[in-house]
This record gives structure tokens, sequence and C-alpha cells, in this order.
């Protein structure tokens, strides 16, 4: 093979790598977590909001009459070294589930279910379902493991 033409098979098959295209959504979903846990600990509320809240929950705080920051600020200020372990994530489209564990110092280890959007080109936290009781095997879209 011609080295110009080496050359140019061997950038094309590099330049996903590089740009990050070849990334799994799933991926994307636990980045995007692993941010939230991040901004969730340094009690960046700004973050939160602007970046990783999506747009139609910080609108339903609106709603109740709280800026997002002073809602996250009122529900997160007390909490101390929070973690998010994952423990499956399903991608559907725009809309993604992620089986998680959260802890924080001085609380009990809560099972919750996240549901996160795809917006403006990545993805956001639109819910948290809150604690889940323990459950037989199953994915999250309800159906036995095999």
């Amino acid at each position: 093979m011609a080295p110009r033409l080496l050359a140019a098979v061997a950038l094309a098959a590099l330049a996903p790598v590089a740009t990050g295209c070849g990334e799994k959504e799933e991926d994307k979903v636990r980045d995007a977590l692993s941010r939230f846990e991040t901004a969730t600990a340094r009690k960046d509320y700004t973050a939160l909001c602007d970046e990783l809240l999506a747009r139609e929950l910080v609108a339903r705080l609106r709603a109740v009459g709280l800026p997002c920051r002073v809602a996250l600020a009122r529900a997160l200020g007390p909490v101390v070294a929070p973690r998010v372990s994952i423990e499956q994530v399903k991608v559907r489209g725009d809309t993604a589930l992620a089986r998680t564990t959260t802890t924080a110092r001085g609380q009990a280890p809560s099972r919750d279910v996240i549901r996160l959007v795809k917006q403006d080109g990545g993805w956001r936290v639109s819910s948290l379902s809150g604690a889940q009781p323990p459950s037989p095997l199953r994915n999250l879209a309800g159906e036995p493991e095999r």
C-alpha cells in the first residue's frame, strides 16, 4: 500500500477514538452520572442546574417557587461524601435509566433508579425515583434477566 494511502487509512481509523465518536451511549450516561456525583460532592449547584439537570426538572422546581440552586442547597447542603455506584444502564433512544446505589456519610445506602434524557447533545438527570425495594433479578424494563 502506498505510504499516503496507508497514512489516510490509519488517520481514518483513529479519528473516532480521538473525537470520542465511537463512545457508547451507556458510557456517556455513566460519565454524566459521574459528573453529577462530583458536582454534588463539591456542592456546585451552578453546574448541577445549568449542565447536569434536565430543563424540565429545573422548570418544575421553578414552578413551585424554588430557584434550582436554592432547592439543591436545601436538599444537598447537609449531604457529606456522596457516592453514586452505577449497577446497570439501559438506553432507549433519548431516554436512559440507571440502577444505582447512592451513599453518603451518616446515611443508609439507597437503591435508586435515575432517569436521564438526552438534551443539548448530552445526558441530563431528569428524575430520581427514590429508594427501590430489593427485587428478583430483572432488567430495567421489568423483564427477567436471562
